[in-house]
């Protein structure tokens, strides 16, 4: 039996993440689509198809300390661990918000709720399971200054990885970070802070982990054609979610390939971090 589970799944490449799954799956085997709205999350429920796993509602707000930590507790009571899970769950922002107005629920949903993810279900994953971070090929070095390099670079831990957040959510609060080196664009640093989390988890767990057949990665779907990414760019011809979900979907199911363990990852290949 499976047990999977997708943050952020009501809309948009989560809802077709769970729809995938439910179709490659079987009737014995159990998707939870999660949201921070029960009316949405049960609404979204009630659209997909008949027919391979069973799709189970749940509430999920990874913005909101502890959720994420009761819903594991409840999964390992249910299923005594998880098989797949994708951490999808994201706050957009818009060409006309003002970063240091929402910057502090930016970080709480897509930084501090990935890093609250990674915390709560690495430890339940069963052998052969999955735990992808869907990111962004703008979370690498790349796109930062090299003097800020060291803020996400080879941390220690996932405590360091929150406090490497927190210090550069706090430079956005109050404007100083406009003069400085960092990115006006707060999605670059998010995305980066999201993908030096997975790193920073693979490399306390690679070993282990890699022996019993687990993949730990962040993903990158790459440009959808959504109405938030249609704000930014144009996205007429990108593809729809649900075929933005396929390689994702193939990773989750497909044998793990030890070199993807930690990376980013984009159509099934490496994008370099530095």
């Amino acid at each position: 039996m499976t047990i999977a589970l997708v943050t952020g799944a009501t809309q948009g490449l989560g809802l077709a993440l769970v729809e995938g799954l439910a179709a490659r799956l079987g009737p014995e085997d159990t998707v939870y689509l999660t949201g921070r709205d029960i009316d949405r999350v049960t609404a979204a429920v009630a659209t997909m198809p008949s027919g391979g796993a069973r799709i189970r509602a749940e509430l999920l707000d990874v913005g909101s300390p502890g959720a994420t930590e009761n819903l594991a507790a409840q999964l390992k009571e249910r299923h005594g661990g998880v098989d797949i899970v994708f951490g999808n769950a994201v706050m957009r922002v818009g060409p006309d918000d003002d970063s240091r107005a929402i910057v502090d629920a930016y970080t709480q949903v897509n930084n501090f709720g990935t890093t609250r993810l990674l915390r709560a279900f690495a430890p339940l994953l069963r052998d052969n399971g999955r735990l992808l971070v869907v990111a962004s090929s703008l979370g690498t070095l790349h796109y930062l200054a090299p003097v800020l390099h060291h803020h996400f670079d080879n941390l220690a831990d996932l405590d360091e990885v929150d406090d490497q957040v927190a210090a550069w959510r706090d430079l956005v609060k109050d404007g100083t970070a406009r003069a400085t080196a960092w990115p006006g664009f707060v999605n670059i640093p998010s995305k980066i802070a999201q993908v030096a989390a997975v790193r920073t988890l693979a490399t306390l767990r690679r070993d282990e982990d890699v022996a019993r057949g687990i993949l730990l990665a962040a993903v990158c779907p790459g440009m959808m054609n959504t109405p938030t990414s249609a704000l930014w760019w144009d996205v007429s011809t990108a593809p729809t979610p649900a075929e933005a979900a396929v390689p994702l979907l193939d990773l989750a199911l497909d044998p793990a390939d030890p070199d993807h363990y930690g990376q980013l990852l984009r159509h099934g290949k490496v994008l370099p971090w530095a």
